[in-house]
């Protein structure tokens, strides 16, 4: 069931909550919705599900496979909804609450009891939940009473599945393992999902595609390692991962920073402009000796081995601090020590010149 909305605007009062979205989500696809609080992405889901009413617009839409539901209320569009905090019904069993949604349907399209034994206990051996079937949710993890809540939302069905943070009010080592375990079920059910969150980690290792939103705004949609690899905005470079923010100008193709001068093809003009290089932490060489190639240096100001990388804090000399990430074992070649000098080789600068229409990777630089 593919989905797209076109032309949707929503403001609550004077607070513009989305300003002419238009995604199309493609069938059996999860889309990931991640921006920062108050981006839009779950007044876009709640639009999708029903439960807002978009703005007037003469070219909105919402369409299902091509069909447009505007008119279509909440319970006639066949949207299965996950939230935050499961609402399930604490008097009901886990089995109870499974049933629920097709036990209140009307008679005529009212499954039997035993098909909705059977459904219920396909869905419980989907989730890993059958040995729970007879208990109540206070008898349950916050991990697997959001799996009850998913498998609520799956009962009826749905031809669209929306989660609303499904795993915000759980702790973080939870949090990963149903990541992984919802990553898995969407590859055995195939259903059009559309996931809501605020976590960078989560969308990337889950959808098939995140769709980066800011101030109403759609800025990027693409697979995890294209907006992460290749971002398109200032917003999104500094809103996925950690990185190191740099001013400088550019001019005649050259980008400069302090003492280090990358390429910047696009702009070739001779007038200078202010620009914004970014380098991510991983994306640095560290060495003792200058080579010739670009370089700056930095004074080793901290140093945080106890992890999968070391962590090494630096400042320039024009007192900027830089985040540089070193596997262990090139820690272990180097042996830095705080307060000594070395020379930063940037692999990979990113620039971006306020004003004009693209913005690229300067260069790739092999040290």
């Amino acid at each position: 069931m593919a989905i797209e909305v076109a032309h949707i605007s929503k403001s609550f009062g004077a607070f513009k909550a989305l300003d002419d979205v238009s995604l199309k989500v493609n069938d059996g696809e999860l889309v990931a919705l991640l921006g920062p609080s108050g981006s839009g992405k779950t007044t876009l889901l709640r639009i999708i599900a029903g439960l807002e009413t978009p703005d007037r617009h003469p070219d909105a839409a919402i369409r299902f496979q091509n069909e447009d539901v505007s008119g279509r209320a909440v319970g006639e569009r066949g949207v299965g909804f996950v939230f935050q905090h499961y609402a399930l019904f604490r008097h009901m069993t886990v089995f109870e609450n499974v049933a629920f949604g097709l036990r209140v349907r009307r008679r005529a399209t009212r499954p039997s009891k035993e098909e909705i034994r059977d459904r219920v206990e396909r869905l419980l051996a989907l989730v890993q939940l059958s040995q729970f079937s007879r208990r109540y949710p206070s008898q349950l993890s916050g991990g697997q009473r959001q799996r009850v809540a998913l498998a609520r939302a799956l009962a009826v069905e749905p031809q669209v599945l929306l989660l609303d943070e499904p795993f915000g009010a759980l702790d973080a080592k939870v949090r990963q393992g149903l990541r992984a375990w919802l990553r898995r079920l969407h590859d055995e059910i195939h259903v059009t999902s559309v996931l809501v969150t605020h976590d960078q980690e989560e969308a990337l290792e889950v959808a098939d595609r995140v769709v980066i939103m800011n101030n109403a705004k759609i800025e990027q949609v693409g697979p995890p390692d294209e907006v992460f690899h290749q971002a398109k905005t200032e917003f999104v470079m500094e809103f996925l991962g950690q990185v190191n923010v740099f001013r400088g100008r550019v001019r005649l193709g050259k980008a400069t920073l302090g003492e280090l001068t990358v390429d910047y093809p696009p702009y070739k003009d001779d007038a200078e402009r202010p620009a914004t290089v970014y380098m991510r932490p991983h994306e640095f060489r560290i060495q003792r000796h200058r080579n010739g190639q670009p370089n700056f240096a930095a004074k080793v100001a901290r140093i945080h081995s106890a992890g999968a990388l070391a962590r090494i804090l630096l400042r320039t000399n024009a007192g900027e601090d830089v985040l540089v990430d070193l596997s262990l074992e090139e820690f272990g070649r180097l042996r830095l020590r705080e307060g000594e000098t070395v020379y930063l080789y940037p692999q990979n600068a990113r620039v971006f010149v306020p004003q004009l229409a693209s913005c690229a990777a300067s260069g790739e630089y092999a040290i």
